[in-house]
């Protein structure tokens, strides 16, 4: 039984409750961020934070009264849950007025809701999937213009991820204008020689912040980074592919729309990259 932190309150899981009027159930009018623990401890914190803030001022959505105490919260729930290896997943909806309406209610009246959940993931940094690599499909993207503010309208990549099951993948790239955005979950790379290739930021894609860390470490390793965007074409021909995201950390992709990528085996440049996250995000964490 894991213990939730719902309004202020740490609570078991079964004696959570949220309004049937909350708008983040009626109207998806929420932000959420998925923190990752190891060694009991949180990765990439800050930059979480400093992500959920800005979600929060693109909808114009009320900063929580909880928003300077989530780091003691967050880590409060670690030692509650026991979590060594895992994530914790952050929810702030708009909060639960009187009745159902489309416009937004009186921030005075109505307070954000803000609720906060582990998942213990042993072997999280040891995923023996990292080994072999991933198959993606290219799929369109079909999502609201406003990628870069990590809501929790999460439909169509959850339609996104069926499709990858149901062609016998593990996940899919979507493609607009004949370029990827991203991963439906995910950031998107591949590999040219020497230099990691990734989609510009922009209101397209999420501002990941284990791809802004992954970039850094990258940079001072001395490696070429060319952020712009990219095809399926060229990433079939390209040397290696991965995806990064809080989660996965660099997960390797050797499959794209059934062609293999380079010798259709993880690549040294994405293993070396996860080495490099997992090492230096061991030491910031916090």
């Amino acid at each position: 039984m894991r213990t939730v932190y719902v309004n202020g309150e740490y609570l078991p899981e079964n004696e959570a409750k949220i309004s049937i009027f909350d708008r983040g159930f009626l109207m998806a009018d929420g932000v959420y961020e998925v923190t990752s623990v190891l060694d009991g401890k949180l990765i990439d914190f800050d930059g979480h934070a400093k992500r959920l803030e800005r979600s929060l001022d693109e909808l114009d959505m009320p900063r929580p009264d909880a928003l300077p105490d989530l780091l003691d919260v967050h880590r409060e729930l670690v030692r509650l849950n026991g979590i060594e290896e895992g994530m914790i997943y952050l929810q702030i909806t708009r909060g639960a007025p009187d009745d159902r309406d489309f416009a937004f209610p009186d921030p005075e009246t109505t307070k954000p809701t803000v609720v906060l959940f582990t998942q213990n993931k042993p072997g999280l940094a040891d995923n023996p999937t990292a080994k072999k690599g991933i198959k993606v499909i290219s799929i369109a993207d079909q999502r609201w213009a406003r990628r870069d503010i990590k809501t929790v309208q999460l439909l169509y990549p959850s339609m996104g991820k069926m499709m990858a099951k149901a062609a016998g993948a593990d996940d899919a790239w979507m493609v607009e204008d004949g370029a990827v955005t991203e991963g439906t979950s995910n950031n998107a790379y591949i590999v040219k020689g020497n230099t990691i290739i990734t989609r510009n930021l922009g209101n397209e894609i999420l501002h990941g912040i284990t791809r802004a860390a992954v970039l850094r470490f990258a940079r001072e390793a001395q490696m070429q980074v060319e952020e712009r965007s990219f095809t399926i074409a060229e990433a079939q021909e390209a040397d290696e592919a991965f995806i990064t995201s809080a989660s996965t950390f660099v997960m390797p992709v050797v499959d794209i729309d059934g062609a293999s990528i380079g010798t259709g085996t993880p690549g040294p440049i994405a293993a070396r990259l996860r080495e490099i996250y997992l090492d230096e995000s061991r030491k910031l964490a916090v």
